[in-house]
């Protein structure tokens, strides 16, 4: 009797441990996470152009999930932009690309595909400058005589690097709805006589020490390749 009964429970116990193994497997199967390509568009710009004709543009986003936490992304568009200085009045015309890495720093739940943004990016871009109307004010007790211009600088250029800190949330299925904030350093522009470069297309506003801050506001959405 006592023969049967550890036989039976032998069986038991190995039939247990093969389900068990069995449901692991299947539920590892379930939750593999997808790997595939993400495209988008920032809607703040084409917003700001139906409300101002000094600001017109668009820009394409997309990243590539790579590893568990690491993204290739990269960012082009096109900038047309009037900028009013205290003297002066200028336009910029022109594209650029930045190319780069995301991390993602957020620990996701099983089924999510959210992410916390690290970036690093480096952009590149072409444009050419306009000055359209200068200020002369040579004598303070005469007013200021606005003359215009019409010099323009053809074939500038503008390499920086930008640290990217942002927030991607999926809000629908495949549809997510991002923000990122990117502090900008400018490389290397090329230099004009008379004129300095206060604006590059896709760097923003140029500040002292060549620094500039942008951002941008997207909706993107993810093409599933494969399941890793």
């Amino acid at each position: 009797m006592l023969k049967y009964t550890i036989s039976i429970f032998l069986f038991l116990s190995c039939s247990t441990i093969v389900a068990q193994l069995g449901k692991s497997a299947q539920d590892t199967a379930t939750y593999k996470d997808r790997y595939g390509l993400r495209v988008g568009i920032d809607v703040v710009r084409p917003i700001f152009s139906l409300f101002s004709e000094e600001t017109q543009g668009f820009e394409i986003v997309g990243d590539y999930r790579i590893t568990k936490r690491l993204y290739l992304a990269t960012e082009l568009g096109y900038r047309d932009q009037t900028t009013q200085e205290d003297f002066f009045n200028f336009s910029t015309k022109g594209q650029y690309i930045k190319v780069g890495v995301d991390y993602n720093a957020y620990k996701n739940w099983l089924g999510m595909e959210n992410m916390i943004v690290v970036g690093l990016r480096y952009g590149f871009s072409t444009f050419n400058q306009s000055v359209n109307e200068y200020a002369i004010n040579a004598d303070p007790f005469v007013p200021v005589r606005t003359e215009p211009n019409g010099m323009t600088y053809d074939g500038l250029t503008a390499h920086w690097a930008e640290l990217v800190l942002g927030l991607k949330v999926e809000v629908l299925h495949n549809v997510f709805l991002g923000v990122s904030f990117r502090g900008n350093t400018l490389i290397s522009a090329t230099k004009v006589e008379n004129f300095k470069n206060l604006y590059v297309p896709g760097f923003e506003r140029v500040f002292v020490n060549n620094n500039g801050f942008s951002f941008n506001y997207t909706v993107s959405y993810l093409i599933p390749l494969y399941r890793k």
